[in-house]
């Protein structure tokens, strides 16, 4: 039977802030949670697809940290956080100012995820399963994280991403050196050191890099 997602998530996870961004509180696995050593088979079994929601992502963290360093390029804005996960870069949208909030994810644990955390956070976010990519919607700026990380998918996100900053909207990209970042029609904008844990990468830190798409 398919677990409700919201019950899920609140019996999964901890309330936990994210080491770059101390601002927020997300609910996130940690390693003393099952969910944490949980294969994808096991999570098949519950009718869970793989908890990409439940952790605070490098990429992700970078552009919520620019973002709530640097709130102009937000405040008053419609925003889109596109592949949104646990909702983070939303919510730092949400909490620099931005006239309206919308964070896209296909998963439903990962819709219900940011629901959960939009609320932690006393913040007003629109989670939406449709798949956005292609569409042209009514954002003025456009927000991802760790996207680059599987063909084909990536490049298909990527090149509309690059379309929509032809048409004008501000689109940043939060990438920790992920294998299919592209390699033109990008401005590099800041880096952050991120501490991770192996369980999730190779390393302890990961540089993270936001990137801003170019519209030549």
């Amino acid at each position: 039977m398919r677990k409700d997602p919201k019950t899920f998530i609140e019996a999964n996870t901890a309330i936990e802030t994210p080491p770059l961004i101390p601002e927020i509180q997300l609910h996130l696995a940690t390693e003393i949670l099952p969910i944490w050593q949980a294969t994808e088979e096991d999570l098949a079994h519950l009718g869970i697809p793989p908890p990409y929601w439940a952790f605070a992502w490098a990429g992700g963290q970078a552009v919520a940290r620019y973002i709530l360093d640097n709130p102009d390029i937000v405040a008053g804005k419609r925003v889109l956080d596109f592949a949104s996960g646990c909702g983070l870069v939303a919510i730092a949208s949400a909490k620099s100012g931005a006239a309206a909030v919308t964070a896209c994810d296909i998963d439903p644990f990962a819709a219900a995820a940011i629901d959960l955390n939009a609320g932690l956070n006393a913040t007003t976010v629109t989670a939406t399963r449709d798949d956005l990519i292609g569409q042209h919607g009514p954002w003025d700026v456009v927000l991802a994280g760790d996207i680059c990380y599987e063909q084909p998918l990536s490049g298909r996100v990527t090149q509309w991403l690059q379309r929509l900053s032809r048409d004008g909207r501000t689109v940043l990209l939060g990438d920790p050196g992920r294998t299919y970042l592209p390699k033109d029609g990008l401005d590099w904008v800041v880096r952050y050191a991120v501490k991770t844990t192996r369980e999730l990468e190779d390393t302890d830190v990961r540089n993270a890099v936001v990137w801003r798409f170019t519209a030549d």
